[in-house]
């Protein structure tokens, strides 16, 4: 049996609603769905999530609206971050923050959770979303790369979990890295940029390599450029295909094993503008 898991940047949950986000998640209702930049206050994240349970319930995913499983965390700067996580699967725990960081800077950036699937296989699921940085301000990319520091231990307690029999485990979200000149349409102009730089695109190499997280795309899609997930408000990038490729779901062995296919759905981006992310899907059999 297959489930979908889903992971896209909503650009400001609040803004993606006025611009139909409702009617993409009524269409698609992926098993799981992670977001990131929701940039709203609790009771304003609860009032959106309860129209994707009726969403999803319309859909036939769930009896109910309430059956729509959700968890957020709210950043403490406001207007700043804010992650989300939806799925109609069982859920047997929830766990909020990146164990290590306490500033208010990287709260609303990683919310874990276990699900079963109907098969009952058990699955980590996290919503991650790194800090952007900006190589004008050394403030700012001391805090990504604080982040990126403290998300090794957490993934290698993932990697040994998951290799000792336990859950296996899957990060979804945008790192804000572009891992490869393959994944950037402009590598050779954006090398002292912030999103691929040497030392951030290293960290990716360290996941892959020595922590054996797999990039689920990549390994479905092949060594071809591309396909991006996210691009500029400028100019005419989306119409030019000037992109990045900076989602993505970070799979243990033997999850990404199972992995079927993956789409990235550019309509929203494209037709509605509810984000300048188009939502990436990957199809597990599992």
């Amino acid at each position: 049996m297959t489930i979908t898991i889903t992971t896209s940047n909503v650009n400001g949950i609040r803004a993606a609603k006025r611009k139909g986000i409702e009617d993409w998640a009524g269409k698609h209702a992926p098993d799981v769905w992670c977001m990131q930049e929701v940039r709203a206050p609790q009771d304003d994240v609860d009032s959106i999530f309860d129209e994707f349970g009726f969403e999803y319930a319309t859909a036939g995913k769930i009896d109910a609206p309430a059956n729509l499983h959700t968890m957020n965390e709210v950043c403490r700067v406001k207007g700043r971050a804010g992650v989300g996580l939806l799925t109609d699967l069982e859920v047997l725990d929830k766990r909020y923050g990146l164990p290590g960081l306490s500033e208010d800077v990287d709260s609303g950036r990683w919310i874990e959770t276990d699900v079963k699937t109907p098969e009952g296989y058990t699955i980590t699921v996290a919503s991650v979303y790194i800090h952007a940085g900006n190589t004008d301000d050394p403030t700012k990319m001391e805090q990504k790369y604080r982040f990126l520091d403290t998300m090794l231990a957490r993934m290698g307690a993932l990697r040994d979990e998951a290799a000792h029999g336990g859950k296996q485990a899957v990060l979804c979200g945008d790192f804000n890295i572009a891992h490869t000149p393959l994944d950037i349409k402009n590598a050779k102009a954006n090398e002292k940029h912030a999103g691929f730089l040497p030392e951030e695109r290293a960290y990716v190499d360290k996941w892959l390599d020595e922590y054996e997280f797999v990039d689920v795309m990549r390994s479905l899609a092949g060594d071809i450029q591309g396909p991006y997930t996210w691009w500029s408000q400028r100019g005419r990038a989306f119409d030019n295909n000037v992109g990045w490729r900076i989602d993505y779901q970070f799979a243990t062995p033997e999850l990404a094993e199972t992995a079927r296919g993956f789409v990235i759905d550019k309509a929203p981006t494209y037709d509605k503008r509810w984000s300048d992310h188009a939502p990436l899907t990957i199809t597990y059999e599992v």
